[in-house]
């Protein structure tokens, strides 16, 4: 039996509607409700497992594709940076909890606002991958259990990420998923759908783990499938199959973590 949302909501509002369909209603509720109690823990695990509490409090620094990135945290306010050279001079660009700034040789240079729109997302998603799962309590976020799996004789538990669209940033439309070790509650996998630039589709393989000044540090491997139209869920059993085109490594460089004083 299906019903769609327009059906569902004419059944619940019908003095007639069957007890046997309000059962099913509210066992559905009931499911969704659990399935999202149980990624809240196992992502509340994961982000323990990975550093915890030195995430709040931390200035995490590393070089990725020639360019230094900063990323400075005290209890909820942020700044993360990054710094190159190109044909325009010294450049640094400044995301914080007021906004973001670009800066050419010590300058602070106006932008037209889809230049700073595309530059906020370009730093923040760096950071962003660089310190998962943290972030993954984020207002903005929600989260969904979808169920257990095997990879490489590993127990996972896979979880479904959105975001809001009011809180969600310029890519709030995105869609991952994350495959939580199910004993050590490690992120060794990641995908995701992402709509710039034409969209796509990504899967990454976390490799070379490490703990930097209390956090747990991995590099990727980014694959992506041969048609990039195809459902996310597909991702898993295409790379379990070997199915996956190696698209680049994801290396941080030179990582160093420091705790605020």
């Amino acid at each position: 039996m299906h019903f769609d949302n327009k059906d569902l909501l004419k059944l619940m509002s019908s003095p007639y509607r069957p007890l046997h369909l309000i059962s099913i209603l509210t066992l559905g509720f009931l499911l969704f409700s659990c399935g999202d109690r149980q990624a809240q823990r196992i992502v509340d695990e994961a982000i323990s497992a990975h550093g915890g509490e030195a995430f709040e409090s931390m200035e995490l620094s590393f070089d990725f594709r020639k360019r230094h990135y900063t990323a400075t945290r005290d209890n909820g306010m942020f700044t993360y940076t990054r710094e190159f050279t190109d044909s325009t001079g010294s450049i640094k660009d400044v995301l914080s909890n007021d906004g973001f700034t670009r800066y050419v040789d010590g300058s602070i240079i106006d932008l037209p606002d889809k230049r700073k729109k595309a530059f906020t997302s370009s730093v923040n998603s760096v950071i962003y991958f660089a310190l998962l799962p943290f972030g993954l309590n984020d207002d903005a976020v929600n989260k969904e259990w979808i169920r257990g799996t095997e990879i490489g004789g590993n127990r996972y538990e896979v979880v479904r990420v959105t975001f809001d669209e009011t809180a969600g940033g310029s890519d709030h439309q995105d869609i991952f998923l994350y495959w939580f070790n199910s004993e050590t509650y490690t992120m060794d996998y990641l995908a995701y759908t992402y709509e710039t630039d034409g969209g796509g589709l990504r899967f990454r393989k976390a490799v070379n783990p490490r703990v930097v000044g209390g956090i747990r540090v991995q590099d990727y491997i980014n694959y992506k499938p041969k048609d990039e139209t195809i459902p996310l869920d597909s991702l898993e059993p295409l790379f379990v199959r070997g199915e996956l085109e190696i698209l680049s490594e994801i290396r941080q460089e030179n990582v160093v973590v420091d705790e605020l004083r």
